[in-house]
Parts: C-alpha cells; sequence; structure tokens
C-alpha cells in the first residue's frame, strides 16, 4: 500500500474576541470569532523525522491569524482576505488551504447562530 506524502494540517476553533463589523455597536461592542484553518501540505519529510523544521508549523499559522484578527474591519472578507493574503506569502510551500471565519449571534432580524466566510489558497496557475 502507497502512503500519500501529501497531508491534512488542520487549526480548528481559535476563538478571538473582536471588533469586526459595519454597526457602531459591534466596532464598540465587539464579538466572539471563530478562525478554522485547513490545508493540504507535504508532511513526507516530517514523517520520517519527527521534527517541527519538517513541517508546518501551526503555531505560526496562530500567530498570523490572531494578528490579522486583532486590526478591526468592516466585513469579515476583508479580515480573511489578510489572513489568506499573509498565509499565502509566508507559506508558499502550501499546496492548498482553506480560512473559515465565523461570527456570532450576527445583527440580523432574526435568529442566526453563525455567519460565515471562507476563503481558499492554492498555487497560481
Amino acid at each position: 500500500m502507497r502512503i500519500s506524502d501529501i497531508g491534512t494540517i488542520s487549526l480548528e476553533g481559535m476563538q478571538f474576541f473582536a471588533n469586526h463589523g459595519v454597526l457602531p455597536e459591534e466596532r464598540h461592542d465587539g464579538n466572539l470569532f471563530l478562525v478554522d484553518f485547513k490545508c493540504r501540505y507535504d508532511i513526507a519529510a516530517a514523517m520520517k523525522s519527527d521534527s517541527l523544521k519538517d513541517t508546518l508549523d501551526y503555531g505560526h499559522i496562530h500567530s498570523i491569524v490572531a494578528e490579522e484578527m486583532a486590526v478591526p474591519s468592516d466585513l469579515m472578507e476583508h479580515v480573511a482576505g489578510r489572513i489568506a493574503r499573509r498565509i499565502a506569502g509566508e507559506h508558499p510551500e502550501i499546496q492548498w488551504f482553506e480560512v473559515r471565519i465565523s461570527k456570532q449571534n450576527p445583527p440580523v432580524q432574526g435568529r442566526a447562530e453563525w455567519s460565515r466566510v471562507t476563503v481558499e489558497g492554492g498555487p497560481e496557475e
């Protein structure tokens, strides 16, 4: 049986209290946001070496997300785009990735537990 060199690395449920939103109360009061990250990555060397230098340091991914979540924006799409651009720029070795941002209790006329936006990245064609 052949074992693939490409694996999926995920960092899910990163929680941030942030001040993103169009409405003044969203900017002032803030809200809970969850961020999920998933990528396809060549893990062949790490499967053999057991060394962090041979894989994606998801601690660095968390740092990127935390830094960008700390910058207030009107739109989650804007925040997701900033996160995606930084990940793509700082980790060009990632083959494909997805960043999903979820906002708890979005301000809508009715009940909604979460609003979400997802951005994907991959190699330029």
